[in-house]
């Protein structure tokens, strides 16, 4: 104690030392394992390097940055997918809700009414719809198992209301290209419902959800001509909302039964077309001079009366009666025959065409 006491400074200056020396331990020790860690990340990023380096393209080197051209060209698409957005609006649902949820009241009441209008619209632009079901229902657009009920599966209303603004939308791009008739429409079940409604009205497929939008199936069938088929394509290309075509078929349309219900007139008699046949040139019989007397000559070419010679001389030629042309009609490949005209190069015949489309929603943007 008297050697401590008489080194005390000594003392306290070792014991500040070993404890300084411990602290520089600890801290050496715990910056050799951050060496580490960074070296370990500097090693992965140094393979990472090295792998880039050696694919196929290249990332760049010197001037040329392929990953900051990556990144912009990024940036580009991400500024062509809002321009295009304005090209794939939502159909506004029917109906469109007062509040936050569609009523059972509220969606029966508007699906008869857009029923109706589709019917309507269908008759005015003379497209025909198939004929009355067993129980002689009009053509429901594949609503039949919601038409006549006035209460609907829970969580139904919302998406039965999407699809019937989408229906709408597909049968208006018809009905403006003035198409034959619409034989099938077909739609995604939604529905507990649409288990009890007619199996020809839904499709197998679902909707798809990436991380742009909501893709919901449809699919529809019709009989047109080749004009009516590019309206239709051009219809749905300028449609607001956002329509696409997944696939076309098209075939040549069978005979079509007929049905009192349809509104496809048969072909109208048309008449013959009459040719005019002008008449025959009329021939005034002459009688050689030399049969005259010089007296009756100079009577005739002067119109004089009297004078007499052979045969009639002097004598007034009768009155020749006129006869109007007679229009007879000539058959149509008669005529064509008779103008040395070229057979018909197309026979354009009515066709059957089968959509697949897709309603293509967007989800909001991050």
């Amino acid at each position: 104690m008297d050697w401590i006491k008489r080194n005390l400074y000594f003392v306290i200056g070792s014991l500040a030392a070993l404890v300084l020396m411990g602290l520089a331990g600890y801290y050496l020790y715990s910056k050799w394992q951050l060496n580490n860690e960074v070296l370990g990340k500097l090693q992965e990023q140094y393979a990472k390097l090295t792998r880039l380096n050696q694919q196929r393209p290249h990332p760049g080197s010197g001037k040329v940055d392929n990953i900051k051209a990556a990144k912009e060209q990024q940036q580009q698409l991400r500024a062509y997918g809002e321009k295009a957005r304005q090209f794939f609006q939502h159909c506004p649902p029917i109906p469109v809700p007062e509040s936050t949820n569609v009523t059972s009241q509220e969606f029966s009441s508007a699906l008869s009414r857009t029923i109706d209008q589709m019917q309507r619209d269908a008759a005015k632009a003379s497209v025909a719809l198939p004929p009355k079901d067993a129980s002689g229902q009009t053509y429901s657009f594949s609503f039949a198992a919601q038409r006549d009920r006035l209460a609907y599966a829970a969580g139904s209303l919302e998406p039965l209301a999407i699809q019937l603004s989408e229906i709408k939308a597909i049968c208006a791009v018809l009905f403006q290209a003035k198409v034959n008739s619409l034989d099938e429409l077909r739609r995604e079940r939604v529905s507990e419902d649409d288990a009890r409604g007619p199996q020809t009205d839904y499709l197998s497929d679902k909707s798809l959800t990436n991380e742009l939008a909501v893709m919901s199936p449809y699919e529809v069938s019709f009989r047109c001509f080749s004009s009516e088929l590019a309206a239709v394509l051009a219809g749905f290309a300028s449609a607001p909302c956002g329509l696409m075509i997944k696939t076309i078929n098209v075939e040549s349309a069978p005979a079509m039964p007929a049905t009192t219900d349809s509104l496809i007139t048969p072909p109208m008699f048309t008449a013959p077309t009459p040719t005019y046949l002008p008449p025959p040139p009329r021939v005034v019989p002459r009688t050689p001079d030399a049969e005259m007397s010089p007296e009756a000559a100079f009577a005739r070419r002067y119109g004089l009366g009297g004078g007499g010679g052979r045969r009639g001389e002097g004598a007034p030629p009768a009155p020749q009666r006129y006869v109007p042309p007679v229009a007879t009609p000539a058959a149509p490949a008669a005529a064509a025959a008779s103008r040395g005209g070229l057979p018909p190069a197309l026979d354009e015949k009515q066709l059957k065409v089968t959509l697949a489309l897709c309603a293509v929603k967007l989800l909001p943007t991050k």
